[in-house]
């Protein structure tokens, strides 16, 4: 029988600290609600900006005892490593060139990551970073916050239990338009660092948006990448990083009912630069006994069209929903679940796999979040991308 007081440790809220995410950054807020959504996560530190009166201001703001504010992430680590109550996990919601030194320095204290996509701003660092989670033991979930949303979940169980049948096409598309104009020279946060090669890597829209079409589609199809064929594009005079990106992709072959070995392709759209759209992330995919639609702006609806017959719409919590779709779902049919709830998901799931670890543990079969794995396979795509860009579209694979 487990004992009163384990049993409550193994219940209590996760003691939760986040690096950057301090006064006008949207992801950090983002993340904080995500955390406290299923009520499994208490944010009791914080290194919230490089900036020392702006990341204590953040605190008073958040609740976060003044002792628990710290001016760096590499203090933070330290000083909540040696505390009988320090932080069980960290979130890292920094610009990407923060996400390597700031993941070692936790990691290396034995302290669980939860970390903003893309892994990291460079090849070599997401490599680096790969090694070292394997060498920690510690739990690493990256927030590619559209796995967890409920349709998304049912359309990768549909694939898996072989619905579509063998899987012919996808497609996959992310338009923006917030970036149609130099937003950037108007000093504006977000589209300074984005655009910025130092901070946010050498892709763009690729890293930024198109690391989601690509981990969307790999997650859902559960195909793996052979070759890609990337034409990028920086529509804004003198802007240093692609707006705008076309990918082929070539995946290696599957194994079809009749025995054969039949690759699968792909395409991938990513832009900033497309008026009248705001994230319109939509995918499609069809195999030879039928297909899918889902669009992130209606994300309780799957369209499923099964070849010769009608094309019908399955709903979060209604007929034709699964296991994988009602799992993650926590209002009645009807009430639209989406952005922050999808995000909420990961956290959760993250949640039960950290309270297995207390438990020396692992967590249940059915739990999935996005790991370092999923994140080196996404930094090793913006890499593939502005590679096969260079050289006239060239067909390249990924460097992993």
């Amino acid at each position: 029988m487990v004992s009163a007081s384990k049993s409550e440790a193994a219940e209590s809220p996760i003691r939760l600290g986040m690096v950057g995410g301090g006064q006008g950054a949207f992801i950090g807020a983002v993340h904080r609600i995500a955390s406290r959504i299923d009520g499994e996560f208490q944010l009791v530190a914080g290194a919230l900006s490089s900036d020392p009166k702006r990341a204590q201001a953040s605190a008073r703001e958040l609740g976060i005892d003044p002792e628990r504010s710290y001016d760096s992430f590499a203090a933070m680590a330290e000083a909540e490593a040696r505390r009988d109550d320090g932080i069980e996990a960290v979130a890292i919601v920094t610009p990407n060139h923060v996400h390597f030194p700031a993941a070692k320095a936790f990691l290396e204290a034995g302290i669980h990551v939860i970390c903003d996509k893309p892994l990291t701003s460079t090849l070599a660092d997401a490599k680096k970073l790969a090694a070292l989670v394997k060498e920690s033991g510690s739990l690493f979930v990256l927030t590619h916050n559209y796995t967890g949303y409920p349709m998304v979940r049912q359309a990768r169980e549909m694939v898996a239990n072989g619905t579509l049948g063998t899987i012919r096409l996808l497609h996959v598309e992310y338009p923006q338009d917030w970036l149609t104009t130099d937003l950037e020279r108007t000093g504006q946060k977000q589209a300074s660092w984005r655009t910025d090669p130092v901070q946010s890597g050498a892709g763009g829209a690729t890293g930024d948006i198109g690391t989601h079409a690509y981990n969307l589609a790999r997650f859902v199809s559960g195909l793996e990448l052979d070759t890609l064929s990337a034409d990028l594009d920086a529509f804004v005079e003198g802007r240093r990083v692609d707006d705008n990106a076309h990918i082929m992709l070539r995946f290696k072959a599957q194994e079809s009912e009749d025995g054969r070995a039949r690759p699968a392709k792909g395409m991938i759209w990513a832009s900033q630069v497309a008026p009248g759209n705001e994230n319109a992330l939509k995918l499609r995919i069809y195999g030879d006994k039928g297909g899918l639609e889902w669009e992130q702006e209606h994300p309780n609806h799957l369209w499923f069209a099964p070849f010769g017959e009608e094309k019908r719409l399955i709903t979060r919590n209604g007929a034709g929903a699964l296991d994988a779709a009602s799992r993650v779902s926590r209002i009645p049919a009807g009430h639209p679940e989406g952005y922050l709830e999808g995000f909420a998901n990961i956290y959760s799931e993250a949640a039960r796999a950290i309270r297995a670890a207390r438990q020396g543990a692992r967590p249940d079969a059915a739990v999935t979040y996005p790991t370092v794995t999923d994140g080196l396979e996404g930094v090793a795509f913006v890499d593939a991308c502005v590679r096969s860009a260079k050289a006239n579209a060239k067909w390249v694979s990924l460097d992993i």
